[in-house]
């Protein structure tokens, strides 16, 4: 007994300090909500001036707990005060003429309001006629009136926070669901005296500190904070709700067990054996049935939540599915496509259908499909992949085999399609307009109807699908647009190169009339001829897709003996001078070497009057090879050098390919080197090319050598 007069007095103290508290903290928030700017205030809380109220009102009521104690019928009668305040924000914040209560809220906001006037007009005046005394009879009355008030109280609150559900902001909800949380408190500790005929003096006690827990709220509402919607996240409350499932069972239990102890025999421990055997088989379903899971998520999303799909944590699922994936099975983007769409779903698996070359669309891939559809019969025929484009439908296929009414269009949807039970939803795969696939989805555990908002994200899903298969696609177009250009261009190259030959073997026949009858032309056609015969096969094998590249082919060339052979050749058109520096040696491949300067010279004699030299000079400079091709032509300008003679396909000559400068300038920096122009109007052109000089190459290969040693 003394252990319990001194846990007695502790609380009281407890109380106190804490009601001191309260009182002192709901007084300040009322002046702050009253000091703040009224058009502010409007902004974030509908009815801030109520608000103040409510906050007075429950300040007063913290000190009728400090002076009479909590539970005593004057602080019940003072409550009546802060419950009148409670309901008035409730009231003017929730309804408005525009949009005003419905009936049956409306009479218990009225009954309620009526029955708070009254616990604190008969209370007050009660308490100040007779004191002390009106308590012994006044107190069940206050007690069961502040019930009644509790519980309409919460049932506002219910009826407020689901009709304002889809503007409700973070201020509203928080006050509101502290008024809620006070309320269920106080009806609590109520009925626990009314079933038990004793009051819980410890529960009693707290109701300072309740009061203190929804003090923040009022808080919120008076910062300009808070604006936001709150919404609990899919996960948070589904673990919220596993949690209330897990208490209600809990109180079931504890209910049961009273009631079979106050019967009598042995019926509490038969009652709680069946209701852990009942527990343990759920959970044993839940766990190894996926039916079962299937099924309850279904009833959760469609009983518990406002929309089915968490569309943030399914988006960033869907996305991270169509990236690029680390498995080896998910390194098939129609395979990824096929799964994402499925697990939107919650479809066990999938089909991706592609369409062949005559247009109608074929299984190309499956997730997780159990075999069964042979590659002959899985087919949509033209007409079927017609009508799923023209019309955009998803298709459910129960309602295709039920049958559709006569209004409707036929979609044409294939035999082994409907025959086949599996096979649940078809979703064109549409990129602007244009089905680039096919994706039917396999029946879930827990089959149900297709709704909006399934054929919205299946839609919208599909979109973005296509967009990476359209993507795909155009990658793929590309690389095969790349070879043939690639071997487009080596053709044009050596289309150039043909019809040098072809001027040069035209010029070599027109000479031939006149001076074959002389051994010497004879001797330099034979010469000629072999050259052009060479060249020709040299053509050919570059026009091969399995020619090396030039760079590859980079050696030490010697410049003089290439320079004399391009002088040999062009001798029929034009004798050139040559000038080059004794043993000059460059990197790369003669070849490419031979070509670029055979397109200079061909070009400078082009260029140049029948009666003047081209000349050809090769020395080393500044540690590179420079051979110089000058000629006394018609010149070129500085604009048509810098925007038009090294792109490809411009050409000044009648029937040129405007090839010539553009190929010496690729072949050229693929050895390493550049060419450079100089020219001027009516005084000719320079054309320059640099070269890696060989011995430079070979000491700077001979330096990496020695520092590959050194690093050993």
């Amino acid at each position: 007994m003394a252990g319990g007069s001194a846990l007695t007095v502790a609380l009281a103290g407890l109380s106190e300090i804490l009601s001191a508290l309260a009182l002192v903290a709901f007084a300040g928030v009322g002046l702050w909500l009253l000091a703040r700017p009224r058009a502010r205030m409007v902004a974030l809380m509908p009815a801030p001036r109520w608000l103040a109220a409510a906050a007075a009102g429950t300040a007063i009521w913290c000190a009728a707990l400090y002076v009479w104690a909590p539970g005593s019928s004057q602080a019940l009668a003072v409550q009546a005060l802060r419950d009148l305040a409670m309901l008035g924000w409730l009231r003017a914040t929730f309804w408005s003429p525009a949009a005003p209560m419905s009936r049956p809220l409306r009479l218990i906001l009225r009954l309620l309001v009526t029955i708070s006037a009254a616990m604190l007009l008969i209370g007050g005046a009660a308490h100040w006629e007779r004191g002390a005394g009106a308590a012994e009879w006044l107190g069940s009355a206050l007690t069961i009136s502040a019930m009644i008030v509790a519980t309409g109280g919460l049932l506002l609150v219910d009826g407020a926070v689901r009709r304002a559900s889809a503007g409700l902001r973070m201020p509203v909800m928080a006050v509101a669901g502290g008024f809620a949380m006070l309320w269920a408190y106080e009806l609590n500790v109520q009925l626990i005296g009314a079933l038990t005929d004793k009051p819980a003096s410890t529960l009693i006690h707290l109701l300072p500190g309740v009061a203190l827990l929804i003090l923040p709220t009022f808080v919120v509402a008076a910062m300009d904070v808070g604006r936001e919607r709150i919404r609990l996240s899919r996960t948070a409350a589904m673990r919220t709700l596993i949690l209330i499932g897990a208490a209600t069972y809990l109180v079931l239990i504890g209910l049961v067990g009273a009631v079979a102890r106050l019967i009598g025999g042995d019926y509490g421990e038969l009652a709680q054996g069946t209701f852990l055997i009942f527990a343990l088989g759920c959970g044993g379903l839940l766990l190894l049935s996926a039916r079962a899971r299937a099924w309850l998520s279904v009833m959760i999303s469609k009983h518990f939540f406002e929309h089915r799909y968490d569309y943030r944590a399914e988006w960033m699922r869907f996305t991270a599915t169509l990236a690029q994936g680390d498995g080896e099975d998910d390194r098939n983007l129609h395979r990824r496509v096929a799964k994402a769409l499925a697990e939107l779903t919650g479809s066990p698996g999938a089909l991706l259908m592609l369409p062949d070359a005559l247009g109608a669309f074929r299984v190309a891939e499956q997730w997780h499909w159990p075999a069964g559809i042979g590659d002959e019969e899985a087919t949509l025929s033209l007409r079927s992949s017609f009508m799923l484009q023209e019309t955009r439908h998803i298709v459910d296929l129960d309602a295709e085999r039920r049958g559709r009414p006569a209004d409707e269009q036929d979609l044409a949807i294939p035999d082994w399609l409907l025959a086949d039970a599996r096979a649940w939803v078809v979703v064109p795969v549409l990129h602007f307009h244009r089905m680039i696939a096919v994706v039917v989805l396999h029946r879930p555990p827990v089959s149900r109807a297709l709704d909006w908002e399934d054929l919205d994200v299946l839609r919208i899903a599909g979109q973005q699908a296509a967009s990476y298969l359209a993507e795909s696609q155009s990658q793929a177009a590309l690389s095969e647009a790349k070879r043939f250009d690639e071997f487009n261009r080596r053709f044009a190259f050596i289309m150039h190169d043909i019809k040098n030959l072809a001027s040069q073997l035209s010029l070599l026949a027109s000479n031939a009339e006149r001076h074959a009858d002389k051994p010497a032309f004879r001797a330099d056609m034979v010469e000629t001829l072999k050259i052009s015969s060479g060249r020709l096969s040299d053509l050919l094998v570059r026009l091969s897709p399995r020619e090396r590249g030039r760079a590859a082919e980079a050696e030490r060339t010697l410049v003089e003996p290439v320079l004399n052979a391009i002088a040999a050749e062009a001798k029929a058109r034009r004798a050139l001078f040559v000038g080059c520096q004794a043993g000059l040696a460059a990197w790369g491949d003669a070849g490419s070497i031979r070509q670029i300067v055979q397109h200079l010279v061909a070009n400078a004699i082009d260029a140049s009057p029948g009666d003047t030299a081209v000349q050809v000079i090769a020395v080393a400079e500044h540690g590179r090879a420079r051979i110089d091709v000058i000629d006394q032509g018609s010149g070129m300008t500085r604009a048509f050098i810098r925007d038009e003679l090294f792109k490809p396909f411009v050409s000044t000559k009648d029937g040129g390919f405007g090839l010539g400068a553009f190929e010496a300038l690729q072949l050229a920096q693929a050895m390493g080197g550049s060419i450079e122009v100089a020219s001027e109007p009516g005084k000719g052109s320079n054309f320059t090319l640099w070269l890696p000089l060989a011995d430079a190459h070979a000491d700077g290969a001979a330096d990496n050598r020695i520092m590959k040693v050194a690093n050993r």
